[in-house]
């Protein structure tokens, strides 16, 4: 198994508590953000036929994923201490829009018929726990801190496919770039500061509930790139 990746500084902060989870919990992220999918992307090697089950199952999570997100917008109205929280969330709301419109591109590029694409049963476990996290009895901080790590996983894993020496297919690059650039990759630590800003005033409960959606996210990401290579 590779070394586990470097995780970046926010704001030359060591001691947040998402990093100190990110180095407890190190083998499950590693596997999140440098799964053997993302590693075949970096290197070229992968089974297009793997991307394009990728691609027809998370246009249905991204979907799902839209409600989740507007559940967070309506948390963070009741219960955020800083304004500024709303306006993170909704450039990432507004985002989102792109990004289905972007779906629907790509998967017509690779001749995939949307109407023709079922959840498979990983989609399936991930989508119904994502809707778990948008009940009113969520506390705002947990589930601002899944909204952290559903993204980061992403960003973490689209962005090593950018790195020096990375030799992605021509036909990927356009999904490296829209999930590792370096905006999105701002956007992300955004997030972690709201996350743990909110972590750092949060009960004992409330910190355990959130560590434990942070790991679960993170299995599930792994189920998901998982899903990509099956079958095929």
């Amino acid at each position: 198994m590779e070394k586990t990746p470097n995780i970046k500084k926010v704001d030359g902060n060591d001691n947040t508590m998402i990093k100190t989870w990110l180095h407890k919990h190190s083998q499950i992220y590693s596997e999140a953000i440098r799964h053997p999918f993302i590693q075949s992307i970096n290197d070229g090697t992968v089974n297009l036929s793997s991307f394009k089950q990728w691609l027809g199952q998370d246009y249905i999570f991204v979907r799902k994923f839209v409600s989740f997100v507007a559940s967070v917008l309506l948390k963070a109205c009741r219960a955020s201490d800083d304004g500024l929280d709303m306006e993170v969330i909704l450039g990432g709301i507004a985002s989102l829009n792109d990004e289905i419109s972007w779906f629907k591109k790509e998967t017509s590029k690779w001749d995939l018929l949307l109407s023709n694409i079922t959840p498979r049963k990983e989609n399936q476990g991930y989508c119904r726990f994502i809707e778990s996290l948008t009940s009113s009895e969520v506390d705002y901080t947990v589930a601002m801190t899944a909204f952290w790590a559903i993204e980061a996983v992403y960003q973490e894993s689209f962005s090593y496919c950018l790195q020096e020496g990375a030799k992605p297919p021509a036909e990927l690059m356009d999904t490296c770039q829209r999930w590792g650039n370096d905006d999105f990759g701002q956007y992300c630590r955004s997030l972690q500061r709201i996350a743990d800003r909110c972590l750092a005033k949060a009960s004992k409960d409330v910190q355990n509930e959130a560590e434990a959606a942070v790991v679960s996210i993170l299995k599930y990401e792994v189920g998901f790139w998982n899903m990509s290579l099956s079958d095929l």
